[in-house]
């Protein structure tokens, strides 16, 4: 298997827990942490579930590898996640000491690998990670196209 198929098999299965957040009617974001070839940790956001700021599919996915491999340190991890982290979620993967983060497509508005900023290589900080952009980018734009159109739809026939 080709690290291209590699990531499009895991991005797969973070697109999977996206569509599972929307089914909660959360924004469709999912994440997926690897450790040695094996999924250790699969969340989606549930922001509106749990009615927490912080429920991003990114930080609860930390939370779970960590617990699965009973230490903070992520190293030889790598998270997939269908949009780019915004600066709370860039900023944890950097504390996790993650090594590489894969992700779907860019986050123009809050995007903090890339698109706002780039705080997972920036060198200042104590920790950088490899990292993979694009990976199956457009099923993951028209999953959130899709569901801010289903929204917006929503939005206009309540006014």
């Amino acid at each position: 298997m080709t690290d291209k198929d590699k990531d499009e098999f895991y991005m797969q299965a973070a697109i999977d827990q996206a569509k599972i957040a929307e089914e909660n009617g959360d924004v469709p974001i999912g994440a997926i942490i690897v450790h040695n070839n094996q999924i250790i940790a699969k969340a989606y956001n549930q922001r509106e579930q749990l009615q927490d700021p912080t429920a991003h599919a990114e930080i609860i996915a930390l939370t779970q590898a960590a617990a699965a491999l009973e230490n903070w340190h992520l190293n030889d991890c790598t998270m997939y996640v269908t949009l780019e982290p915004c600066p709370m979620c860039a900023g944890a993967l950097v504390l996790a000491r993650m090594k590489k983060l894969v992700y779907g497509c860019d986050d123009p508005k809050t995007g903090a690998v890339k698109s706002l900023y780039n705080i997972v290589t920036d060198g200042r900080l104590n920790h950088r990670l490899e990292v993979t952009e694009g990976v199956l980018a457009d099923e993951c734009s028209k999953l959130l196209q899709g569901f801010f159109q289903k929204r917006r739809k929503e939005n206009n026939k309540q006014n």
